[in-house]
C-alpha cells in the first residue's frame, strides 16, 4: 500500500525536480579574479646639489631624508614589490555554486516523501503534496539565504581590496612629498 503512495510522490518529485533551471550568469555570484588596481610605483627622485653638495653628502641627506619620511609617513617604498613581480589577487576560491531552483527542488523532494511517510494511513498522497509544498517553501528560503550571504562576502572582499589598495596610493604620494620636501630644506633641487 505505501508503494502505491509513493510513486505518485515519486512522480511529482520527477517533475519539480525538471523545473530546475540552469545556472545562468546573472543569478549567481561571480567568483573569478578580480584585477587588482596597479600598485603605486615609485618613481625616481631625481636630486640636483643646489648648493655644491658632493655625491657623499648628496648619498648621506637621501638615506637621513628617507629614513625621515619613512618614520612621518609609516610608509616605505622599499618594502612594496615591484609591479611586474607582485602576485595577482585574486578572490578566494567558493565551491561553486548549485543551479538556481535546486534548493527549491530538493526540499520539495524531501518535503513529499517525508509527508508520505508521516502521513495517517489512507492520506499518504495529501501528506506527500503538503510536504512537498512546505519543503518547497522551505528550500527556497535557504537558497536565497545563501546566494544573499555569498553576495556579502564577495562586497566585504571587494571593499577591503580597495581600502588596501588606496591606502598603498595615499602612502606613496605621502612619503614623496615628506622626502622632497627634506631633500629640499637640505638645498636639494628635487624633480
Amino acid at each position: 500500500m505505501r508503494i502505491q503512495v509513493l510513486l505518485p510522490s515519486l512522480a511529482l518529485a520527477a517533475a519539480l525536480a525538471g523545473c530546475v533551471a540552469g545556472p545562468s550568469p546573472y543569478d549567481r555570484p561571480r567568483y573569478d579574479a578580480v584585477p587588482p588596481a596597479p600598485a603605486p610605483r615609485m618613481a625616481e627622485l631625481i636630486v640636483y646639489p643646489a648648493r655644491g653638495q658632493t655625491a657623499e653628502q648628496t648619498d648621506r641627506d637621501r638615506y637621513e631624508c628617507h629614513t625621515w619620511a619613512v618614520r612621518e609617513t609609516r610608509f616605505d617604498p622599499s618594502r612594496m614589490a615591484p609591479v611586474e613581480y607582485s602576485p595577482p589577487r585574486e578572490r578566494p576560491n567558493a565551491p561553486p555554486a548549485p543551479p538556481p531552483g535546486s534548493g527549491m527542488a530538493l526540499g520539495a523532494v524531501t518535503g513529499a516523501v517525508l509527508g508520505a511517510i508521516i502521513a495517517p494511513r489512507g492520506d499518504e498522497g495529501g501528506g506527500a503534496a503538503l510536504g512537498a509544498i512546505a519543503g518547497a517553501i522551505v528550500g527556497g528560503v535557504s537558497e536565497q539565504a545563501q546566494a544573499d550571504a555569498a553576495h556579502e562576502d564577495a562586497a566585504r572582499y571587494d571593499n577591503r581590496l580597495a581600502a588596501r589598495q588606496g591606502g598603498d596610493a595615499a602612502g606613496a604620494g605621502g612619503y614623496r612629498r615628506a622626502i622632497s620636501a627634506c631633500l629640499e630644506a637640505r638645498g636639494y633641487t628635487v624633480r
